[in-house]
């Protein structure tokens, strides 16, 4: 099937090679990176996790939202749902390869990142992260792989898929809740100290990944023959509505918990974040945009004739990715490192070294899910007119 990733036209060959030169001036980035170290990035000792680690807990997200099509369509055989299942879970191999990506540069230098395996600690939430987002990866590839090779040759596919599209259900939830943990477990960081974000986690994934899907369906029904299907489009679209009130409702308890208890530790970080603290407030402007994307969101999504209509619903996802990718991408991370134990503030930002190389890895995620994708919609369009 891999030759129908080689066959395309010469705008596809054009987004290739685009993707490509990205890749390439992101290496070249990491590169100098590796030669300086970490302190070409934005990062200190007050504030040790940075853009790297919001992109790797926002694309975890994006990849455990892959059971949102593969629990209707196995589990509960709702056969609308066949037409994009492989849609969701080479989206989820193309995020997790993202998220590897972005733990490596994290970490500073690949011989670290296999230290992971080669030194396992099984007290480290790290060191689980890694297991099961490598577990995931591995089950999404040969489900997604069989199954689209079974409907190709107009078969059922083998019986020995089903106990891993079993096990790959409660490990989407298990992907997500284990890194909700790495932020939990650290009892010196109020904004993380809760009970429920791994709650907040799960809600934000499957509001996200599955509002890129429709993204990515509506693209997809743009440039090729093959059409996603409304009704998929559409019930995808309650499941981001509802998962999106929730993840709002979710961080409404955070700082009603944090403001009617009065304890100074939960209420810096937000005050930090939407107000400014001690004279600092460089993502007071980042966090008001996505409050205002996700009321935007949640009005198109609530109401059902913009929900129903495809351009606003397009607008809707648009705001949701928007909304959550700043809340849980970047201001999660940096807000739960202000003030650091000390009770004083060293903002973060981004430099652009870090920007780089997080370019050139989303281009590589964006080639991966480029690559499955054209397999897989030239597949289903082979199997369109062959029946």
């Amino acid at each position: 099937m891999l030759d129908k990733a080689l066959k395309g036209s010469h705008t596809y060959w054009g987004w290739i090679i685009f993707l490509l030169a990205l890749m390439g001036l992101g290496f070249v980035f990491y590169l100098y990176q590796f030669y300086e170290g970490l302190k070409v990035t934005g990062m200190s000792r007050d504030v040790s996790w940075g853009f790297y680690i919001g992109q790797l807990t926002y694309f975890v997200g994006v990849a455990a939202s892959g059971v949102m099509v593969v629990l209707p369509c196995y589990i509960h055989d709702y056969k609308a749902f066949g037409r994009i299942t492989i849609l969701g879970e080479f989206l989820a191999v193309a995020s997790i390869v993202i998220c590897g990506l972005f733990i490596m540069v994290d970490l500073g230098n690949i011989p670290r990142f296999i230290n992971l395996f080669l030194y396992p600690n099984p007290t480290s939430i790290l060191f689980w992260d890694a297991i099961v987002l490598n577990t995931y990866l591995l089950l999404n590839i040969v489900i997604g792989w069989n199954v689209l090779s079974a409907e190709r040759k107009g078969i059922h596919y083998p019986k020995w898929i089903t106990p891993l599209i079993y096990l790959s259900i409660p490990w989407a939830f298990s992907i997500h809740t284990v890194t909700a943990f790495l932020y939990a477990g650290l009892p010196g960081r109020h904004y993380w100290l809760s009970a429920i974000m791994a709650a907040r986690f799960l809600a934000s994934a499957f509001a996200s990944g599955p509002a890129i899907l429709i993204l990515l369906c509506l693209i997809v029904r743009k440039v090729t023959k093959f059409d996603p299907g409304k009704e998929q489009i559409r019930t995808l679209a309650g499941i981001v509505a509802y998962a999106m009130i929730l993840n709002v409702f979710f961080f409404l308890l955070e700082i009603f918990t944090a403001f009617y208890s009065q304890i100074p530790g939960h209420m810096h970080p937000f005050i930090y974040l939407f107000m400014g603290l001690e004279g600092h407030g460089k993502l007071v402007p980042l966090m008001w945009t996505a409050a205002v994307f996700a009321v935007i969101s949640l009005i198109l999504l609530i109401v059902p004739q913009t929900r129903r209509n495809l351009i606003s619903l397009g607008f809707a996802c648009i705001s949701v990715f928007i909304a959550t990718w700043i809340d849980k991408g970047f201001g999660l991370v940096v807000g739960g490192f202000i003030p650091n134990p000390f009770e004083r503030v060293f903002e973060y930002w981004p430099t652009t070294p870090e920007m780089l190389i997080s370019v050139g890895i989303w281009a590589t995620g964006f080639l991966v899910l480029t690559v499955l994708y054209k397999i897989a919609v030239s597949i289903k369009e082979e199997v369109e007119i062959t029946s």
